[in-house]
């Protein structure tokens, strides 16, 4: 007997209510998508608009202080801290600062270098702190404290910065006093080592081709990333210095730093290549935390983002609504939810609410012309795009914690990102492993129902996530 001929009165009204909430979360997820369109409609407008570098003679370069914080990095702090001294810059007017918290062997490992590289003449010093108050943005306002610099560029333990990383960044300063910070793209060491390095790199591509363009070409509160990039001092400190009340300081300074009217610049073609996480479980984590501090932003700055009306309505919209992108988690995990037992019940959504959901190709397309945009062989580099959209997929859950506990939660930890290959920083178990196991199963259920009930509609979607959720769960186990 089909399921359609059981249906009592209060199954139509259960019915109904799943189906509003169907309607609820597949029209935000339409949003975030139509958000994604007008991102690329931004990007076709501005895409030709360049920033040559200004001719700056080596008498007229300013003083710039490097900082690297770290803690417990012993497998690329060499590496890291090589790569800065190598960078071709006046040594009068370069200062490295090693910004150590670390609780294992690599305060040892870079206090040995230091002390050869000093006595090589280089103006380096290491920085290390027993307490890891603030976590990074607290050694990075402490650094502050001995900082001789005018300008401080920011270099995260797994970057490589090129050795002209200064000479392509510092001179644009010169030609605007108002300019507060200069972001470079980040690259990839490590972008074709697995399908997962793969996906990530194409999430980053888009991110910094195309949001990130669009954000700083037509001031749409663009942001810093956190490493790569360089900030004038006096901006830095009249935004108010680093503070560590999110677990994404560089969005927090960033924002304070645009509401105060300093301006930013982004730079796609000079690039910082750094190492993409290896394992699922270290890339949920980061995840998970730019998640939590995207939600925590949009708490602590949301109004004064809303109110400032120096800035247009479309640069304020398009802000608070890209703090709030992280939220498409908890729609992916609605809309799962309430999927399954509409099949059985036998709902067919109208017409009209699948054209509007039509408008969720606007991310796709964003990733697709971010490879285009970046790389000549783009057409081969898509081959990672089904891994993406699986493994985006299979992160809601996560992601989704992380968004609650960004708006709702008052106390944070900063978990660090294991870098190199990770050997010996193995992340702590995680109980939402269980619950992506759980999903996955209730996505295979639901596949089911598609087969049994003929229902094709929702086949694609039932698909994803099982296939989402099963390996990102499998994989988190290895950690």
């Amino acid at each position: 007997m089909p399921a359609t001929d059981l249906i009592t009165p209060s199954m139509t009204v259960l019915s109904a209510w799943l189906g509003g909430a169907y309607f609820l979360a597949l029209s935000g997820l339409a949003g975030f998508g139509a958000l994604g369109l007008v991102t690329l409609w931004l990007y076709r407008r501005h895409r030709h608009e360049t920033f040559p570098c200004p001719p700056v003679t080596d008498a007229e370069l300013p003083l710039v202080t490097v900082q690297l914080p770290l803690f417990n990095e012993r497998f690329v702090v060499h590496r890291l801290i090589r790569a800065a001294v190598a960078l071709d810059y006046p040594r009068q007017c370069l200062q490295i600062q090693v910004l150590d918290d670390s609780t294992d062997d690599t305060t040892e490992l870079a206090a040995e270098l230091v002390q050869q590289l000093q006595q090589q003449g280089h103006n380096i010093q290491l920085q290390h702190r027993s307490e890891r108050i603030g976590f990074k943005a607290g050694a990075l306002e402490a650094g502050l404290e001995s900082a001789s610099g005018q300008f401080i560029a920011v270099f995260d333990a797994d970057f490589i910065p090129p050795p002209d990383f200064l000479r392509r960044t510092l001179p644009h300063f010169s030609t605007d006093p108002g300019l507060g910070v200069v972001q470079a793209r980040w690259g990839h060491l490590n972008a074709q080592r697995s399908f997962l390095t793969g996906a990530q790199s194409i999430a980053l591509d888009k991110h910094f081709a195309m949001e990130q363009t669009v954000r700083h070409r037509a001031d749409l509160f663009p942001k810093f990333n956190g490493s790569a990039g360089i900030w004038r001092r006096r901006c830095l400190e009249d935004a108010g210095g680093w503070e560590a009340d999110t677990v994404t300081e560089d969005l927090c300074l960033s924002t304070r730093a645009v509401l105060r009217g300093w301006r930013f610049r982004f730079l796609v073609d000079t690039t910082a290549p750094a190492e993409l996480p290896q394992s699922v479980a270290a890339y949920k984590n980061q995840q998970s935390r730019w998640a939590e501090g995207a939600s925590q932003n949009l708490r602590k700055h949301g109004r004064a983002i809303l109110v400032a009306s120096d800035h247009s309505r479309l640069a304020r919209l398009y802000a608070l609504v890209s703090l709030a992108g992280y939220a498409t988690s908890l729609l992916v995990l609605l809309l799962l939810v309430v999927q399954v037992p509409l099949i059985y019940l036998g709902f067919q959504p109208p017409a009209a609410v699948l054209a509007v959901a039509l408008l969720g190709v606007g991310q796709p397309l964003l990733f697709v012309t971010g490879q285009r945009a970046l790389y000549p062989d783009w057409l081969a580099r898509l081959r990672y795009l089904p891994a993406l959209l699986i493994v985006a997929v299979g992160l809601a859950p996560a992601n989704a914690r992380a968004v609650l506990k960004g708006t709702f939660g008052r106390r944070h930890i900063f978990i660090r990102t294991p870098k190199g290959e990770g050997r010996g920083y193995r992340l702590p178990f995680d109980w939402i492993v269980a619950v992506e196991l759980l999903l996955a199963a209730y996505a295979g259920l639901g596949l089911v129902l598609c087969l049994t009930t003929a229902n094709a509609g929702p086949l694609l979607f039932m698909l994803t996530c099982l296939l989402g959720f099963g390996y990102v769960g499998l994989a988190s186990l290895r950690r």
